[in-house]
């Protein structure tokens, strides 16, 4: 949905960080939702649960040093999110997916080279994927990884980006609206747009990778107060199964 974003040179990150990294490995598979036997291959735009509930899910990253402060951020408010893992962002910052999962936020597979798939061939899809996730987990060992996005939101015309994923055992993820993030804006314009948009049970699209994020994680740093101070909660999105699943 977005243009492809420059990548970032890489940044060193500091020893506390890298210590936090570290022990992730010792609490990473307990982070996220079980993973779905058969989950449908229809693509979810909600929150589980109703009421007052948005997910916050954050793509294209990791990203180094904007990505550890979002996860400081999201730490010092007990807000869990939804990081949406590009492969190639995995090999470059292994030790920020360490920290992603060891503070208990849900993984999702967003491809390893980001391009759009939905004219591809379904083994071709589903090697993307595989490449993918093994690479999660060869950084994180047994990590749930329960939700795949597809880039730029191509399901395929036939919906078969959305099928293979599910064949996987991720439910595809998609969202109710979208920060527009990857274009020049302020930290404020960016809040206002998600206040402009909000709606019970969303799912929100904005990025912690592929750019300068500074604005966004500045963004959330005001939003999630603000929010929960007048009564909204930060849920996961949905998983939906099969009904042979759920007569389980």
């Amino acid at each position: 949905m977005h243009p492809r974003a420059p990548r970032r040179a890489v940044r060193r990150l500091g020893a506390s960080a890298l210590a936090l990294a570290a022990a992730a490995t010792l609490t990473a598979v307990a982070a996220g939702p079980a993973q779905a036997k058969n989950p449908t291959a229809e693509v979810v735009t909600s929150t589980q649960g109703g009421g007052k509930a948005v997910s916050l899910t954050f793509d294209d990253g990791p990203n180094g040093a904007d990505t550890l402060r979002l996860l400081d951020v999201l730490r010092e408010h007990r807000v869990k999110a939804t990081f949406c893992l590009w492969g190639d962002h995995v090999r470059q910052y292994p030790d920020v997916v360490r920290r992603i999962a060891a503070d208990g936020h849900t993984l999702c597979n967003h491809t390893t080279r980001h391009g759009s798939m939905g004219a591809e061939d379904p083994e071709v899809i589903r090697a993307e994927l595989r490449e993918t996730s093994a690479l999660i987990r060869s950084v994180v060992p047994g990590a749930k990884i329960p939700f795949f996005r597809a880039p730029y939101g191509d399901w395929g015309a036939d919906g078969r980006v959305a099928r293979v994923a599910a064949e996987e055992g991720m439910q595809p993820l998609g969202w109710r609206f979208v920060v527009n993030d990857w274009e020049p804006a302020t930290a404020e314009e960016l809040a206002q747009r998600v206040r402009d948009q909000l709606t019970p049970g969303a799912v929100a699209l904005l990025h912690d990778g592929g750019g300068d994020r500074r604005p966004t994680v500045d963004a959330v740093a005001a939003l999630v107060p603000e929010l929960k101070a007048d009564g909204w909660r930060f849920a996961r999105p949905e998983v939906r199964v099969t009904a042979a699943e759920e007569g389980r």
